[in-house]
């Protein structure tokens, strides 16, 4: 165990800081001061080499510069053990770089009066894994989309809160999972349908979706573990294992798993798995980290948060906007804050919004965004230390040392 420490320990150390920036030598460390985030051919031609020292096969970037989709790349391969190329359609778990996305669709429902962000979750729905706590009364989506509703992130027993709601900063995905069977009440529909109609189709993002059938099952990447593990083996696959189990249901109920309901994806469990309770954290469909998409499709995603002087009929208006980039919790000081959605951090440069993600420890992901001077850069990876390759990219393409990733 001591050994595998060590191994991590290393590895983490080359990619996110054994080596000063020739940018950070020069002095350069503030957004503004740059021409964009594009990754110079310097950094880019020493890719492939610090996923060898992390271990890392699989990277898919995109950057947003001048408010605009400007720049997409792929490296590597889906799975180690084939040498199947990553390229601009490869899909990644989004992990939890997934609930701004979410955050998103629910901020068009409350623009659209459809959704309320102070009334109370229980007004809409009263799901049956509730545990006995008064608190629970008083939860509402903002208090979701900005992390203090006190939930845990995820749970096994009744839901109970550690913290009254909007006390403290308290991550969590169960709460996210309620407020998806809130939407879905709302609108009728699976979570899937709703994202497809208020999201993914106006904003042309064609490579998006939840659920799993077998053009995603061919598209999408393997997670690799720690080298020298992850060089030989393939560690388990649980969203792709659970998937094909599933798609057995899909093909008898005749309905695509991305379309179905919470109470759909939990009848399909166990009918699969009589014998095994279903879980939030597992369920495909899922609000707090199921999405699948490339990372152009993020970059997609992320124009949509920057400053600009026009906006489309479908997109959230301008004070919905604002709150998603605009504190509404201190999580650790005051330099590091959540919005609705997002977080949000002050650099040298100006404020940015972020987020990052991991699913099962194999899957990796961190977005970074400027708002005001319309840029962003997406990494997704598909190993164990993707987190770590990606604050190093970032650093070096931006000039920015986040204080997110130094601590």
């Amino acid at each position: 165990m001591l050994g595998r420490r060590t191994l991590i320990a290393g590895s983490a150390a080359l990619v996110a800081g054994a080596a000063v920036s020739a940018r950070a030598q020069s002095g350069t460390a503030c957004p503004n001061d740059r021409a964009g985030w594009i990754p110079s051919d310097e950094l880019i031609r020493e890719i492939p080499r610090l996923m060898r020292i992390a271990g890392v096969p699989g990277i898919a970037m995109a950057v947003v510069d001048g408010r605009r989709l400007a720049w997409s790349r792929s490296f590597g391969v889906k799975n180690i053990l084939t040498g199947d190329p990553v390229d601009d359609e490869t899909l990644f778990e989004a992990a939890s770089m997934t609930k701004p996305v979410f955050a998103y669709v629910a901020m068009r429902l409350a623009d659209e009066k459809r959704l309320d962000l102070d009334t109370p979750l229980v007004a809409y729905c009263r799901p049956a894994h509730l545990g006995d706590d008064p608190n629970l009364e008083r939860i509402t989506a903002r208090h979701v989309l900005e992390h203090s509703t006190g939930l845990p992130n995820w749970a096994s027993e009744p839901l109970v809160t550690r913290s009254a709601p909007g006390s403290r900063y308290s991550y969590s995905g169960e709460a996210f999972i309620w407020l998806q069977l809130v939407i879905e009440t709302i609108m009728g529909m699976g979570l899937g349908s709703v994202m497809k109609a208020k999201l993914f189709d106006p904003a042309g993002m064609r490579h998006s979706s939840f659920g799993w059938d077998e053009a995603i099952a061919e598209a999408g990447v393997f997670g690799h573990s720690e080298p020298p593990e992850g060089e030989q083996a393939l560690p388990a696959q649980p969203t792709r294992e659970l998937g094909d189990r599933l798609l057995r249901v899909a093909s008898k109920w005749r309905k695509p798993i991305a379309s179905w309901t919470y109470e759909d994806s939990i009848a399909a469990m166990r009918e699969t798995d009589p014998k095994t309770p279903p879980s939030t954290h597992d369920l495909l469909v899922n609000s707090a980290g199921g999405l699948l998409m490339t990372a152009s499709d993020y970059a997609r995603f992320m124009l949509l948060m920057m400053d600009r002087p026009a906006r489309a009929d479908w997109e959230i208006g301008e004070a919905s906007r604002q709150a998603m980039l605009t504190p509404q919790i201190e999580v650790r000081g005051r330099d590091i804050a959540r919005g609705l959605g997002w977080e949000l951090e002050q650099s040298p440069g100006g404020p940015l919004f972020q987020h990052s993600g991991s699913n099962y420890g194999i899957f990796k992901t961190l977005g970074v965004g400027d708002a005001r001077n319309g840029r962003a850069i997406i990494v997704f990876t598909n190993a164990a230390n993707g987190n770590a390759l990606a604050a190093r990219i970032v650093r070096e393409a931006t000039g920015i040392d986040r204080l997110k990733s130094l601590i």
